[in-house]
């Protein structure tokens, strides 16, 4: 029904995440109506991202530089990292204009019935605690299975030293009613009450 180089762009926007053969379709058609110059910086930005983007070497967040724009910053608090799953976790927590630590990025979680955890870095987060003289580790990893085993798994591998673990509270949204709110939710709002 379409040209093959339309179709061709089109199964490549259909694969990236949350985007449908829908959504596909409208993304290509967008940039077909676009002028060339404009298209033409699209493409050049998508051809430097391997080049131009890299993980950080400390922290693992994406990164211009050897180091990201938090761990080359003097005035964080180098002596607590926030464990996350990956850097899109990084930008939520510093909107919040709340954490001044450093971070350490995963790059997943511990996945049930996969040997995932070869590709995720705990190896080089237990050598930051072991060199960097961290006082605090906070597990900001989601509140899913998954993010609960992860979480689970590091505190199991941080025991043998004396650092504090903590991990982020769970509970109610601000808004919402106690009556919609699910057992695990309102479980959690009671435990982690101040």
């Amino acid at each position: 029904m379409y040209p093959k180089s339309f179709q061709k762009l089109i199964n490549h926007f259909a694969s990236l995440p949350s985007v449908g053969p829908k959504m596909a379709e409208r993304l290509v058609l967008y940039l077909f109506k676009q002028n060339l110059e404009k298209l033409e910086s699209f493409a050049e930005s998508l051809e430097n991202l391997k080049t131009d983007i890299r993980y950080c070497k400390k922290c693992f967040n994406i990164s211009e530089g050897d180091l990201c724009s938090v761990c080359a910053n003097p005035s964080r608090e180098k002596k607590i990292i926030c464990v996350v799953e990956d850097p899109l976790d990084v930008i939520a927590i510093e909107r919040t204009k709340r954490y001044s630590g450093i971070y350490h990025v995963l790059g997943g979680v511990l996945s049930p019935g996969q040997s995932s955890q070869n590709n995720l870095r705990f190896s080089e987060l237990e050598s930051r605690v072991k060199t960097d003289e961290i006082q605090e580790i906070i597990l900001a990893t989601n509140p899913t299975t998954e993010g609960d085993a992860t979480a689970l798994y590091i505190q199991r591998l941080l025991r043998p030293y004396e650092i504090k673990v903590t991990r982020l509270a769970r509970g109610l949204s601000t808004g919402a009613d106690l009556e919609h709110a699910d057992e695990l939710t309102l479980s959690s709002a009671i435990m982690n009450r101040k």
